[in-house]
């Protein structure tokens, strides 16, 4: 869910889930059978196989469990070696009833989940849209981000970025899921369809934490660590003037009710600087992240790419050039 600099559209964005019958896509549509008959159990269950799926893949998805070892070392440095492992098994854990949140989202009726979805600051989204300029809504990429979006969906209409997926079966079907939720579902590079939406005065959400390489970023800190991190933000901030509000959101510690935060519009944003703008949005999503460490999607690499001269994080001492963790 996010939004980019590029313009131009995939050539499988309109595709339907009726075009892919062919046996490629038969192990897609598998595990999408799968999530949507998950779907049908009751919540409690489906939370206890989210929780085993997730122990599962801790044990046996080795390349991830270092990608997300590596991004706890870095940002808690602070913690023991034994609370580290602890925050890698957590999410690991989060991620697997993030999946079964998925099933929820795409697959079941939002007014099925209305009493487990709690606001605060819903009247500064209110009020920010009554000034006609549109919002931008900025989050980042917590586990609990498809579902979270399901139930906003109950409470106020908003537009949804996101990004294309390379198997096509599952592009369509996320965007099918997510179609009946959203006022418009744009794909990151389709710039002027996101800036036409916040002209007329719509809400656009997007997630701000994703490493999509120098040529669209600057390198500021984040957890300490020199991250590239989007200047879309400021842009399309500044292209209409828009007001921009911060968006977290947290599955609760009884695992079957939510809490979304929506915080006042930004004083003094963008300020021109596009690292001091950056290294805001940063702040923001740190003291989310601090929140519920462990609702954090650590499994990609957000220190992926890297100030020039410095070295790859995710490679193992062992990896030679040619064969280093490039997930």
């Amino acid at each position: 869910m996010t939004i980019g600099q590029r313009v131009g559209r995939p050539a499988q964005q309109d595709a339907k889930p009726g075009d892919f019958l062919g046996p490629r896509y038969w192990p897609t549509w598998l595990g999408y059978g799968f999530i949507w008959c998950i779907a049908r159990l009751p919540f409690s269950w489906q939370m206890a196989i989210g929780r085993t799926l997730g122990l599962i893949s801790y044990k046996l998805a080795r390349s991830r469990r270092h990608i997300c070892e590596v991004n706890i070392a870095l940002c808690f440095p602070e913690l023991s070696g034994a609370e580290q492992q602890k925050l890698v098994r957590d999410t690991f854990i989060s991620n697997g009833i993030g999946v079964m949140e998925i099933g929820l989202a795409w697959c079941r009726n939002p007014e099925d989940f209305r009493d487990r979805v709690t606001a605060t600051g819903l009247e500064n989204l209110v009020a920010a849209q009554a000034k006609g300029k549109g919002v931008l809504l900025v989050s980042a990429h917590f586990s609990t981000i498809e579902f979270v979006g399901c139930l906003m969906s109950l409470l106020h209409p908003f537009d949804v970025t996101y990004r294309y997926h390379k198997n096509p079966l599952f592009d369509a079907l996320m965007k099918r899921g997510r179609q009946r939720l959203y006022g418009a579902v744009i794909e990151r590079r389709e710039v002027r369809h996101a800036l036409r939406r916040l002209k007329e005065g719509h809400v656009v959400w997007y997630a701000a934490d994703q490493d999509y390489g120098a040529k669209y970023s600057v390198f500021v800190d984040f957890f300490g660590t020199k991250a590239a991190t989007i200047t879309a933000t400021q842009k399309f901030a500044s292209f209409n003037n828009s007001p921009v509000i911060f968006l977290s959101h947290y599955r609760n510690p009884d695992n079957a009710s939510y809490h979304l935060y929506f915080s006042e519009p930004l004083a003094d944003y963008p300020s021109g600087d596009e690292h001091i703008d950056a290294r805001r949005i940063n702040e923001l999503i740190e003291e989310a992240i601090r929140k519920e460490p462990a609702q954090y999607i650590w499994l990609h690499r957000r220190f992926k790419s890297r100030p020039p001269g410095m070295p790859d994080l995710y490679r193992r001492k062992a990896d030679s050039p040619a064969g280093s963790d490039r997930e």
